[in-house]
C-alpha cells in the first residue's frame, strides 16, 4: 500500500508541475499529521491531498477525501503556515486522484 501511495504522489507531483504548479513541499509532516503536497499555483498556496486507487470497486479516490479528512487537512494547513511562515494572497485545497492500471491523473481544483 505504501508503495502504491508513493507512486501516486510522484504521478500527482508530475501532473501538477506540467499544469504550472510549483511544488514547495512533499510529505510535509508535523506532530498532527502529514500534507501530501504543498504547491503554488500563481499567487495561490495550494494544499493537495493525493488519493491513489487501482480500482473504484470500493468507491472513487475522490470520495475517500471525506468531511473528516477535509477538516484534518484544513488544520494541517494552518500548522504549515504557522510553522513555515509561508503566506499567500489566497489559499486553496485541491485533490489529485490517480486511478486504474494506467494511473490516470485527475486534478480537482477547489475540491473543498
Amino acid at each position: 500500500m505504501k508503495k502504491l501511495g508513493s507512486l501516486g504522489e510522484k504521478k500527482a507531483a508530475q501532473a501538477l508541475g506540467a499544469a504550472g504548479y510549483e511544488i514547495i513541499a512533499q510529505n510535509w509532516r508535523c506532530r498532527h499529521g502529514e500534507i501530501d503536497l504543498v504547491a503554488k499555483d500563481g499567487p495561490v498556496l495550494v494544499f493537495v491531498e493525493v488519493k491513489t486507487r487501482t480500482t473504484d470497486s470500493r468507491g472513487t479516490a475522490a470520495e475517500a477525501v471525506d468531511f473528516r479528512k477535509q477538516n484534518k487537512l484544513r488544520q494541517l494547513a494552518r500548522h504549515f503556515v504557522y510553522e513555515t511562515g509561508l503566506t499567500a494572497s489566497a489559499y486553496r485545497f485541491d485533490v489529485v486522484t490517480v486511478t486504474g492500471r494506467d494511473n490516470t491523473v485527475r486534478i480537482i481544483k477547489n475540491a473543498f
